[in-house]
């Protein structure tokens, strides 16, 4: 079965432009924006957000009123603001083993926590 799934992703997957990179900054981008958002609405806005903010640092050092103007449309602007703070802690204190120690990182980063580690090629441990 796992086979089966495998082969018909790799057949059906869509192109999406966050699965070309390891950078787990954009993957956390890409993640914390298709939250409750439409994946087709993400991707433009997405490629925008990485071409202004295309760092951690960048993004740490960004006002927070130009993060929440850059976010508007895609909702809960709370999650602007944590992922603004969050890049605050990693831009300060690289990143943390467990997603879930960063701003705004309760249980809903469990999967991306997951995600980057895979995609970042390191362990992963769903707990």
């Amino acid at each position: 079965m796992q086979d089966e799934l495998l082969a018909w992703y790799e057949r059906t997957k869509r192109g999406l432009p966050w699965r070309a990179t390891r950078d787990p900054y954009a993957i956390l981008v890409s993640e914390v924006m298709a939250q409750q958002t439409q994946v087709d609405r993400v991707v433009p806005r997405w490629e925008r957000w990485m071409e202004r903010w295309p760092t951690v640092a960048v993004l740490a050092a960004a006002p927070a009123a130009d993060v929440i103007r850059e976010w508007q449309g895609l909702g809960y602007n709370r999650r602007a603001l944590a992922l603004h703070r969050a890049s605050q802690q990693v831009a300060a204190h690289g990143w943390p083993d467990d997603l879930t120690e960063l701003p705004g990182g309760r249980p809903l980063y469990r999967r991306r926590r997951c995600v980057l580690r895979v995609r970042t090629r390191r362990a992963c441990r769903w707990t």
